[in-house]
């Protein structure tokens, strides 16, 4: 079996390799779920400040309903 070597708590660690990939899949997933949920909270802000801009927050029903009026 082939051995890698991963660290862990400041101190390396000779594990299989299958062993090691799945540590190293297992912190990506860690980043990659961090990152997602950084992005959806920067865009829900982004959302939230633009409809509260006017004083007023509306569904999307409303504020079709208020763009259809005006044509």
């Amino acid at each position: 079996m082939a051995k890698d070597v991963i660290n862990v708590e400041g101190q390396d660690v000779i594990v299989r390799e299958d062993t090691a990939k799945a540590y190293r899949g297992v912190n990506w997933m860690i980043v990659v779920m961090i990152s997602f949920v950084i992005i959806v909270a920067i865009v829900a802000a982004g959302f939230l400040l633009r409809a509260s801009r006017d004083g007023k927050i509306e569904s999307p029903t409303q504020m079709e309903n208020t763009n259809s009026s005006t044509r």
